[in-house]
């Protein structure tokens, strides 16, 4: 874990902005709300870049859970559109702020793959509805896949302008960046009250330290504090894996892959060679028995990888499990906390949680300092 600077909560502390979360959200957080001159007090009750961050394959991806069409089908054609290219600009600005933190970033074409949720049809229909929005999407068909990648599937929707990175070295830049401009981070704090007056918001922790200032944001990924809404999310289990390096056996342009299928499977590669391949989620019951399946799913990922990529070795270096929310429409959730006037929460969910993040941070960016985002009322808490 890279070294991180921290300070000693001893007494009462005011400041601009508190992030409940020093998380890869929180981090983005950070360096958004810092870079526009905001003081900022960043606490976790573990310490930074722990948690899901850790756990997070990091693919990068402007592509919803929830496809163009099925998205217009629950929350309206226009509003599906606009989520979908905020989504595309929302990895277009990470791409920007990473510049100069060391943290892999590489920009990926991507491959959406027939399977059980979306045939041949539905991915032509799909690649349609994203390329009338301004979308990178062209359709490619068995022949066209096989001859370019070696895949034998029906078909895939290529797109362009995905990122990948290590989320450890991405999140903990960002941190060291936020505290270069003043921010101070505090861990162990845990917090556990909340109250707020006409001018500001007072948190207090478990040690009964006091934090106050004029904003207060939850970032704790699916851990939710008790006053965030948890309605319309629920907690999933996802299992991964990284092979030992093989740069030879890698396949064309190291695409991002990922299937339109429940279960699906999904996969990256690394700058030194590795697949990193993960899925097969299911909802989360408890941590214990999430981990003891990891042999059991690890096999199951590397049945498929084989199948799909029959020349990688599947033989895993690393496998491990994490949790993460998802929403009922794959959309996040960000601003003020229902009844609360200076405290807002950010539930970044999906895997496509890092963008959210993005997304997030900018979003929070318009209500503190202006302007209003265009986009806010996407997000807002029902």
């Amino acid at each position: 874990m890279p070294e991180i600077p921290s300070q000693l909560a001893v007494g009462d502390i005011e400041t601009d902005v508190i992030i409940v979360g020093a998380g890869i959200t929180g981090a983005i957080i950070a360096d958004v709300m810092t870079e526009v001159g905001f003081d900022v007090a960043l606490v976790d009750r573990r310490g930074p870049v722990r948690g899901s961050t850790v756990a997070t394959t990091a693919l990068i991806q402007f592509e919803l859970d929830t496809p163009l069409f099925k998205l217009a089908e629950q929350i309206g054609t226009e509003r599906a559109q606009r989520m979908w290219k905020r989504s595309k600009r929302a990895v277009d600005s990470l791409a920007r702020r990473v510049e100069g933190i060391a943290c892999d970033w590489q920009t990926r074409p991507a491959l959406y793959l027939a399977g059980n949720l979306l045939d041949v049809t539905g991915l032509r229909g799909e690649a349609q509805a994203r390329q009338n929005i301004g979308l990178s999407a062209d359709f490619i068909d068995a022949r066209q896949l096989q001859e370019a990648y070696g895949i034998a599937k029906d078909g895939a929707i290529r797109s362009q302008g995905n990122g990948e990175a290590n989320p450890i070295l991405l999140a903990a830049g960002l941190i060291r960046r936020a505290l270069a401009r003043g921010a101070a981070l505090y861990y162990p704090v845990e917090i556990t009250d909340l109250r707020e007056d006409l001018d500001s918001v007072i948190a207090h922790s478990k040690d009964d330290i006091a934090f106050k200032a004029r904003t207060l944001i939850y970032a704790t990924g699916y851990e939710l504090a008790d006053i965030v809404p948890r309605q319309g999310s629920r907690v999933i289990s996802t299992w991964a894996l990284a092979t030992a390096p093989q740069p030879d056996r890698l396949w064309p342009t190291h695409c991002q892959m990922w299937e339109a299928a429940d279960p699906y499977l999904y996969l990256r590669t690394t700058p030194d060679g590795r697949v990193i391949a993960g899925g097969e989620d299911e909802d989360f019951s408890n941590a214990q028995v999430r981990d003891a399946l990891i042999g059991e799913k690890t096999a199951a990922i590397q049945r498929k990888l084989r199948a799909l990529l029959p020349q990688i070795d599947t033989e895993a270096d690393f496998a491990w499990t994490g949790s993460f929310g998802v929403s009922d429409s794959s959309m996040p959730s960000i601003g003020l906390i229902p009844g609360k006037s200076r405290s807002y929460a950010v539930r970044a969910f999906g895997g496509n949680g890092i963008v959210f993040s993005m997304i997030a941070a900018e979003v929070l960016r318009g209500f503190l300092r202006g302007p209003p985002d265009p986009d806010a009322d996407l997000f807002a808490f029902a």
